[in-house]
């Protein structure tokens, strides 16, 4: 007896030490509540914090899972809220990593499961998320309730569509009776529209644009047009008063083409007669070519050619003319008669006669010739016959 009485009190004592310990272990330290601990199957230790905004997150709570791919990379760790939403303060094991682009959804495990917020990654996001950004309204959302499901089933199942169906199907039944060919006529007709409409679409869509800018533009324009219609009566009313006159006009031309082409029949014949003798012409100066501007361009420099720039060097040039005068035919061109014509030169009465003393012979250097490529100075002189050979010399010997 005294053996079991041992043993039941071990067991008492043991029960007792189990109960206490915990309640010692919560005195020494702070208990901020359930929520603190941590959801079985749920996510512990550090990691980086996010920032989720949501319109509503239903009944999320703290200590909740983060999933990405649906696999738990995270928690929960605050809700507050922020004006008119909702932020969540999400803590993410320090391995993730995700793009910059990522979008937050708030889902549910099953049809009546725990809710938890999904974390997205985008098909082809670019950068990491850095520790503490908030992911904003703009890219969380969140699905539908079965609560609001089985509202909107009720909806329609009481005083909805459901009741109508019947009515619907007996009333299109009514309709159809006896007229199924010409619907499936219809509906092919309908079917070849649809599929023109949907090959050209490519055509529509540019007629679109083209509309919007034509309107645009129309737009842009409106005090154009508004002055322009306020100005047409007055314009409308000027071609009624110019009415007669625009008539006669307008008779006059009718008259002036019947006049035109009793002229082309009557000149048919020599018009055709012309062109036709007009074409050999027009052959041989299509045959010259351009020989033609350069004897016209050549006439313009005569008697210099276009390369006497070569001759030339900087802005002057020498030229040494040997010229043949015969001074009694250079008179004669310039209208004086001859000393024996005149009659003779008058001498002063008593005057002495002065012999003449023939100057010496002073040897003269020869001069430099100018030699100027396509220019012929050598017939620069005076032919026998008191005419000159070439335009530069009669120019040089009218200046003489």
């Amino acid at each position: 007896m005294s053996a079991a009485r041992s043993r039941t009190s071990r067991r008492t004592t043991t029960r007792v030490a189990s109960a206490v310990v915990p309640v010692v272990l919560l005195s020494g330290c702070s208990f901020s509540g359930a929520q603190s601990l941590p959801l079985p199957g749920g996510k512990g230790g550090g990691g980086y914090e996010l920032q989720v905004e949501f319109n509503d997150v239903l009944d999320l709570v703290p200590q909740s899972a983060v999933k990405v791919d649906d696999v738990t990379v995270g928690r929960v760790e605050d809700i507050e809220l922020n004006d008119y939403t909702a932020l969540v303060t999400v803590l993410v094991e320090r391995d993730v990593v995700l793009p910059t682009d990522t979008r937050a959804s708030l889902r549910q495990t099953s049809l009546l499961g725990e809710k938890f917020v999904s974390l997205d990654r985008q098909e082809g996001g670019t950068g990491q998320i850095k520790p503490g950004t908030l992911i904003p309204l703009e890219r969380t959302t969140r699905n539908t309730e079965i609560e609001e499901l089985l509202s909107a089933l009720s909806l329609v199942l009481n005083g909805g569509g459901i009741e109508q169906i019947q009515t619907i199907n007996k009333e299109l039944i009514a309709a159809l009776e006896g007229r199924e060919d010409k619907v499936k006529d219809v509906l092919t007709q309908l079917d070849t529209f649809v599929g023109g409409l949907d090959r050209q679409k490519g055509q529509i869509v540019r007629t679109l644009d083209a509309m919007d800018r034509l309107t645009a533009r129309l737009a842009r324009e409106r005090q154009t047009l508004a002055t322009g219609l306020d100005d047409l009566p007055d314009g409308a009313r000027v071609l009624a008063d110019e009415r007669e006159d625009l008539t006669a006009v307008l008779t006059g031309l009718e008259q002036l083409g019947d006049v035109a082409v009793r002229v082309i029949q009557a000149t048919k014949q020599s018009t055709v007669a012309d062109l036709k003798a007009l074409t050999p012409i027009l052959d041989q100066l299509g045959k010259a070519g351009k020989d033609l501007p350069d004897a016209l361009e050549l006439l313009t420099t005569y008697p210099f050619p276009r390369t006497i720039d070569q001759g030339i060097r900087g802005d002057y040039t020498n030229l040494f003319i040997t010229l043949e005068v015969d001074l009694q035919s250079t008179l004669g061109i310039v209208g004086i008669p001859p000393a024996g014509e005149r009659g003779g030169t008058p001498t002063a009465p008593g005057a002495p006669t002065v012999p003449k003393v023939p100057a010496p012979a002073v040897p003269k250097p020869p001069l430099p010739q100018l030699q100027v490529p396509g220019v012929d100075l050598s017939d620069l002189r005076l032919g026998a016959n008191g005419r000159h050979q070439s335009f530069l010399g009669l120019l040089l010997g009218g200046l003489s």
